[in-house]
């Protein structure tokens, strides 16, 4: 099992900057893919960013050139740097993780609230 607890979450004005991070305990050794979600009620669930065991990293259209994910293996973190926010960026942002990036994801947190204001 994996349990995964996500922070950093609060309110912003736009175009300011917020860290989120996502801490992994449990059977971590495994894991093979890692990603943040954001949730907007009454929308899909998006796929924000990716990242695979091999470092490789995928990005929505929507966050490209703005946010950035990164891990620390050592630490068991998954961190996620958003710069130049928007308000259209406002929502709950949840931590994933599985074994495969192709069929992820096996945890899930419970998500961290994000506000944008304009």
């Amino acid at each position: 099992q994996v349990q995964l607890q996500e922070s950093g979450g609060g309110s912003v004005q736009s175009g300011g900057s917020l860290r989120l991070s996502c801490a992994a305990s449990g059977y971590t050794a495994s894991l093979a893919c890692m990603i943040w979600y954001r949730l907007v009620p009454g929308k899909e669930r998006e796929e924000v960013a990716t990242i695979d065991h091999d470092g490789r990293t995928t990005y929505s259209a929507y966050v490209k050139g703005r946010f950035t994910i990164s891990q620390d293996k050592d630490e068991n973190t998954l961190d996620l740097q958003m710069n130049s926010l928007k308000p259209e960026d406002t929502a709950m942002y949840v931590c994933a993780a599985g074994y495969s990036c192709t069929h992820c994801c096996n945890y899930l947190g419970p998500g961290t609230q994000v506000t944008v204001s304009s």
